[in-house]
């Protein structure tokens, strides 16, 4: 879909990294998987601050997006290179009008509604620092490693897609999938096994591996 990531110098943390499976490509989506679970332990390690993930690629806090996670696959035969690739706001929460978030803004607002000390109040707390990139950096790649050896074996992918199930938003939510040639809209009941989503439509269950998915409101 041709999507970029873009922010100011030293305001993200921007990384990318070569995933080679040695699995069913239709399961490919467990690696994505398995970065956003990683992204989440590092924000909640780091920052103290737990996202959501929104299927299938997107860490949220509330309804705003706080996070990114793009692939790309590229095939030679039976092997596979993927890199898997996330933006994730740590001082900047993105063009204005997009309703993004970044953890700097997410620690003060936090920091701000604490109520104040009796008997007198302190002066203002000045606003947290944001997250060292680097600290969030060895915290995604450490919590990346562990998952990215799950993915080796058939027990240790259903274990990483039993993470996602447990984090995931959408499931339970009325989605619009945007797809290559068509739309999909419908409840979204479940992640599968292999990380796809399965949505009920009128004209019954459908499996998504791969799409732009807009959370509905309730009618």
């Amino acid at each position: 879909m041709d999507r970029r990531w873009e922010a100011p110098p030293g305001a993200s943390l921007l990384a990318s990294v070569l995933f080679r499976p040695d699995f069913d490509p239709a399961e490919l989506h467990l690696c994505t998987a398995a970065m956003a679970l990683a992204a989440v332990e590092a924000c909640r390690q780091v920052a103290g601050v737990e996202p959501d993930v929104k299927w299938p690629n997107d860490l949220l806090v509330g309804e705003a997006k706080l996070a990114g996670i793009l692939a790309e696959a590229e095939f030679e035969g039976a092997s596979c290179a993927l890199v898997v690739g996330i933006g994730l706001n740590v001082d900047w929460p993105g063009p204005a009008g997009v309703g993004g978030t970044c953890l700097r803004d997410v620690m003060s607002s936090r920091s701000s509604a604490a109520p104040p000390a009796p008997p007198a109040p302190p002066a203002p707390p000045a606003p947290p620092a944001p997250p060292d990139r680097l600290l969030l950096l060895n915290a995604l790649l450490g919590g990346l490693s562990t998952r990215r050896g799950l993915l080796d074996s058939a027990p240790g992918r259903r274990q990483v897609a039993a993470e996602l199930r447990d984090r995931c938003v959408t499931p339970g939510k009325r989605v619009r999938v945007t797809l290559a040639s068509e739309e999909v809209l419908g409840m979204a009941t479940e992640i599968d096994d292999a990380g796809q989503l399965v949505v009920h439509t009128d004209a019954g269950p459908r499996t998504v591996s791969a799409g732009d998915v807009v959370h509905l409101r309730p009618a």
